[in-house]
């Protein structure tokens, strides 16, 4: 079974969020990056756990710079085989999304995770545009995935209810809460992540569609008033007229 397992770098989510003069890009001046938690605990995670048990092997695969290998090597750590790096600065989703369907045409992936966002951006798009572009079918947001063979069996929550789908393979999924465990890298894991192949690849051309104009803060919280128990008429007070219904 072949698995490749796409990863994200995002700011940690204590970072504080800046941009910088013009508003056109984050300022990540003294911020720590990770690995997305949503790829890290349940795709790679779930993808490391399918190998184990049915053999095979884990290609764990990131859009971006040099800089971002030591996330790589973490996906390293925990379980993936091999990573390979498309040596670019992602600007879209659709162009993320395009460096990995290119890559993996012509691997003959089984599945093709990803984790159902990323926790800067939050948009769910990638995984719904790598399998377009590569006309797999796709499960978004699954809890639970299971193989018997040829086909595998999907949970994922809906409002009031749990879905169960069945796809054949290959397709492509999106991993939330509920698909995995998170795993912690051993000291065994941490030393052969350093010797595991992290292969570098070239992007492809691709026309942007779209470019982020600008940035801007939500407006600052304004700070929390506390009322004495015996002050109910300065509660009202304020309930009528600064208190705002948003």
């Amino acid at each position: 079974m072949k698995l490749l397992v796409c990863i994200s770098q995002t700011p940690d989510t204590t970072a504080k969020v800046s941009f910088n003069a013009d508003g056109t890009e984050f300022n990540a001046a003294g911020v720590q990056f990770i690995m997305n938690p949503y790829d890290e605990w349940y795709a790679l995670v779930r993808a490391c756990e399918l190998r184990e048990s049915l053999g095979g092997t884990v290609v764990a695969l990131n859009v971006g710079p040099a800089a971002n290998e030591t996330t790589i090597r973490k996906a390293l750590a925990i379980g993936a085989d091999e990573a390979v790096r498309i040596n670019a600065d992602p600007k879209s989703a659709a162009f993320v999304a395009k460096q990995i369907a290119e890559y993996a045409r012509n691997e003959n992936f089984d599945i093709i995770f990803l984790g159902k966002e990323t926790i800067d951006y939050n948009g769910s798009e990638t995984g719904a545009m790598v399998a377009e572009y590569l006309d797999l079918p796709y499960v978004s947001y699954a809890s639970k995935l299971e193989l018997a063979g040829n086909t595998a069996t999907l949970e994922r929550d809906i409002e009031g209810g749990v879905e169960v789908l069945e796809v054949d393979l290959p397709f492509v999924v999106s991993a939330a809460k509920g698909m995995a465990e998170q795993r912690i890298p051993n000291m065994r894991g941490i030393m052969t992540a350093r010797t595991k192949p992290l292969k570098e690849v070239q992007p492809v051309p691709f026309d942007e569609q779209e470019k982020a104009v600008q940035f801007t803060l939500p407006p600052a919280k304004a700070g929390v008033k506390l009322i004495a128990p015996d002050q109910m008429d300065e509660l009202v007070r304020l309930l009528h007229e600064e208190a705002k219904v948003v």
